[in-house]
This record gives structure tokens, sequence and C-alpha cells, in this order.
């Protein structure tokens, strides 16, 4: 059996029905939840590029320098 564990919080009552609206989702709670994992999805993916986007930079300086010994 998995146990989640689950956190309220108060949130203003406009941001709410806003965040309802553009999500297009009527429930309050799963309206903030979708956005909440949104966001953190919108970070793992922006990690994920960065980390690619930096591997090849890393390389090519390595090869430039010249061996020592």
């Amino acid at each position: 059996m998995n146990k989640t564990a689950k956190v309220s919080v108060s949130l203003d009552a406009e941001l709410v029905v806003e965040v309802m609206v553009l999500a297009g989702i009527g429930s309050p709670q799963d309206a903030v939840e979708a956005v909440v994992r949104d966001y953190i999805a919108r970070g793992h993916r922006t990690e994920a590029r960065v980390q690619t986007q930096d591997e090849p930079r890393r390389e090519p300086d390595a090869a430039r320098r010249p061996p020592q010994g």
C-alpha cells in the first residue's frame, strides 16, 4: 500500500479561481495540483536541457589542452 503525505495550504480564492480557469479544471484541488506538477516538470526539463548543453562544451575544452608531461 502506497501512502502519500498530504499538506493543506490556504490560498487566495481569486488566485485559485484564475488557476482553475487557465487550467480548464473545475476542482480547485485538482487545478492547483496540476499547476504545481507542471511547474516541477518544467524544472526537470530545464535541468536536463542545461546538462545536455553543458556536456558538449566541456569535451572540446579538454581536447584543446596540450598534453602535459
